[in-house]
């Protein structure tokens, strides 16, 4: 018979293996500086109404010119950098929980939506953009005649079915 020497530290050297292997795959596949910095992605809001489609980002604690925002070829693109600002060399942080770093959002626009007329506005930290329709995607109104003589048209209101924005 065998005698197997009994290792109460063996099951915890694996798990702290399988932890680095775990760490260490991640981190690899990513460019290294964006993680140490704490890159992030601001918060989005997609929305339509009749005449238009309305996208709200939030950009808390940045300015105009910390951002920019494009359309091209149906593809609305906000890209932009939020930094650490370090107040004086003598800060001693506890604790920094908000992300920094640079940014890219983008956004395919529906078949229905138009880059021309569109307008952004920026106020409070919250970007909203407005996206007209186009005309022949909105809901009109189509007049029924009656068959009968003397019969007074009616109208009814046709909506249109359009699709909202793919994120």
């Amino acid at each position: 018979m065998n005698v197997i020497k009994y290792d109460p530290f063996r099951e915890l050297r694996s798990l702290h293996n399988e932890m680095n292997r775990l760490f260490t795959s991640n981190i690899e596949g990513q460019d290294s500086g964006e993680f140490a910095r704490g890159a992030w992605s601001p918060s989005v809001d997609i929305y339509e109404d009749k005449d238009r489609l309305i996208v709200e980002a939030e950009l808390p604690g940045m300015s105009r010119d910390d951002f920019e925002l494009t359309v091209e070829n149906n593809v609305l693109t906000l890209k932009g950098e939020r930094k650490f600002e370090k107040k004086t060399e003598g800060d001693n942080y506890h604790r920094v929980e908000r992300s920094y770093g640079s940014f890219t959002r983008q956004f395919t626009l529906p078949q229905t939506v138009t880059s021309d007329g569109a307008t952004a506005d920026f106020e409070n930290g919250v970007l909203r953009v407005a996206l007209p329709k186009r005309e022949e995607t909105k809901a009109r109104k189509i007049e029924i005649t009656g068959s009968k003589a003397g019969s007074q048209p009616k109208t009814i209101e046709a909506e249109s079915k359009s699709g909202a924005a793919k994120a």
